[in-house]
């Protein structure tokens, strides 16, 4: 013990050891070829430039999100309408004479609009026997002032004139189809003159004035045809989706008139179910003016 006090003690001296880092070597250039310095400036910018044009691509993914939040429809729709939408009670099903009352009061334009009818049917149009289609005379009629033109012989043509038809005559409608005018809003035809018609095909077809059997607009009796067009007679059909949309007369009309015309079109429609249709034949029913907000009716005045 003695022996190990005496001993010196070691005194531990702490150096600073400095590493020497060698300097980073700079890739080598050639004077030409891939290994240029232009070479190899010019595909850092094309790297970068693809960094980029990703970067670009990610942010337009994302949706933009806006900085108001979006506004229902009816907040985008004008003060009248929403000051009328006011008065219709939301998915509430009015009775027919109900949703008449409630569809005139709430028409917010000042011309004569039309009460239009909207009727959703649980049918599939690209089934033949689905594909609902008919026309009817309105008992009120329609309230519009209709333009008829008659395609049809001299003797036919004189008659139709006595019935009413503005226009008739295959050398008088003729000459306003090669001008492409169209002053007439329901052309009639004799089926032995329906021939002639077939280079205005494109013309008429798209403006829905071709004339059709199923329309009763290709008849030889052009006389009866001209006198129920001019009473009122209109056509429906289901659209892509399997809904009705028909104007059922004018705001100006009284409400027994609409409700007669209305119910006329609804025993049309249940007289046309097809057979193939199981269960529930009418989803809904919607009345409405041209501008005016929509009314729900109850699917049992169909009944």
């Amino acid at each position: 013990m003695a022996e190990d006090a005496k001993k010196p003690t070691e005194e531990v001296v702490e150096t600073d050891v400095v590493v020497e880092t060698a300097p980073v070597e700079e890739k080598a250039t050639a004077k030409a070829g891939k290994r240029s310095a232009k070479a190899v400036a010019e595909a850092e910018e094309k790297q970068a430039k693809e960094e980029r044009k990703a970067e670009n691509a990610e942010q337009a993914e994302k949706p933009k999100q806006h900085a108001n939040p979006t506004r229902t429809r009816l907040e985008r729709q004008g003060k009248k309408f929403r000051d009328a939408a006011a008065k219709v009670e939301k998915d509430k099903k009015y009775s027919l004479a109900d949703a008449i009352k409630v569809a005139i009061d709430t028409n917010p334009t000042k011309f004569d609009a039309s009460v239009e009818l909207h009727i959703n049917l649980n049918v599939d149009p690209r089934h033949a026997d689905q594909n609902i289609r008919d026309n009817l005379v309105l008992p009120a009629g329609t309230g519009k002032n209709v333009r008829v033109a008659v395609f049809a012989d001299v003797d036919e043509a004189a008659a139709a004139k006595k019935a009413g038809a503005d226009i008739a005559g295959i050398e008088e409608v003729t000459k306003l189809l090669d001008k492409g005018q169209m002053n007439f809003d329901i052309l009639i035809a004799t089926p032995t003159q329906m021939a002639k018609l077939g280079k205005y095909a494109r013309t008429l077809g798209p403006r829905g004035l071709m004339p059709n059997p199923k329309s009763g607009t290709v008849t030889a009796d052009v006389t009866k045809a001209v006198t129920e067009a001019k009473a009122g007679r209109v056509e429906y059909r289901v659209d892509s989706t399997g809904i009705v949309h028909l104007a059922v007369g004018k705001v100006s009309f009284d409400a027994a008139k609409l409700e007669e015309n209305i119910r006329a079109i609804f025993a049309s429609i249940k007289g046309n179910k097809p057979s193939s249709v199981k269960g529930t034949y009418v989803k809904n029913i919607y009345l409405s003016t041209t501008m005016g907000p929509s009314i729900i009716v109850d699917t049992s005045e169909l009944a």
